[in-house]
């Protein structure tokens, strides 16, 4: 017996699970204060910006984060206090902390995550800005129908358009199989000009779209699926450096 997994999704239908009541419960079994996090948060993926940022004694960890599953930390960016929690790696790991951060206190929610390239493109610009990304992830499909596109949205894509800036503009590949990255769905890919694969953004515009919510997503092209020695190298420090220059540069674009 197969079961359509789509069947049943009925959008406009609230949860009866909601984020606010697991953290009232988090809060509650671990006598973890009410507070606020951050109007502005980091998704650190690989953990590289927030080891560096603790290795300076530069991040301080939040009391007021309830999430069962991650940390919060905080540290200072263009005299603003952002938070950042790392290693929330694949879209449903990812979605269930945005969900948490957006009852927290959190208003955008920014994602830098690590990225193989796909169809090679300017070497000289190691970051790119997903504006869009295929849907080839379950997550999405809980926020928004399978014909909708997961996207940047178009008040922060005109913010955030190239004018030399740092970043390239880009379409992603999001998987939730990255060891089913086969030849025959890359080539697929290329063909639909996709610039890059990660395991996360396409799930984060789903949630933003469906919930009116500012969410970025950022790449950084990091390897070619480990197709050579000496792949995923960011530079010194993992790109800590890198990543908080973006970061400084996309706070400048938004006007923080």
């Amino acid at each position: 017996m197969t079961t359509d997994i789509l069947r049943h999704k009925r959008y406009a239908e609230p949860s009866v699970f909601q984020p606010t009541n697991l953290l009232r419960e988090s809060r509650r079994q671990n006598g973890i204060p009410l507070g606020e996090v951050p109007s502005i948060c980091i998704l650190d993926p690989d953990g590289n910006l927030l080891d560096y940022l603790n290795n300076k004694n530069e991040a301080v960890k939040s009391k007021y984060w309830a999430c069962y599953h991650s940390y919060l930390y905080t540290f200072e960016i263009n005299g603003l206090t952002v938070g950042i929690i790392p290693r929330a790696v694949g879209a449903s790991y990812a979605v269930l902390i945005a969900e948490q951060l957006f009852v927290s206190g959190c208003e955008l929610l920014i994602s830098i995550t690590s990225a193989g390239i796909i169809t090679e493109s300017k070497p000289d610009k190691q970051f790119a800005l997903i504006t869009q990304a295929i849907r080839d992830e379950g997550t999405s499909y809980h926020y928004l129908p399978k014909g909708e596109p997961s996207e940047l949205c178009q008040k922060l894509l005109n913010k955030l358009k190239n004018n030399n800036s740092l970043w390239l503009e880009v379409k992603s590949w999001t998987t939730d199989a990255p060891y089913r990255e086969t030849q025959s769905a890359i080539n697929a890919m290329k063909k639909n000009n996709v610039t890059c694969v990660e395991m996360e953004a396409s799930a984060l515009y789903a949630f933003a779209k469906a919930n009116d919510k500012e969410v970025i997503c950022f790449a950084n092209l990091t390897n070619t699926l480990a197709q050579k020695e000496g792949d995923f190298e960011k530079g010194e420090d993992f790109g800590s450096v890198e990543m908080i220059n973006l970061i400084q540069n996309i706070l400048k674009k938004l006007g923080q």
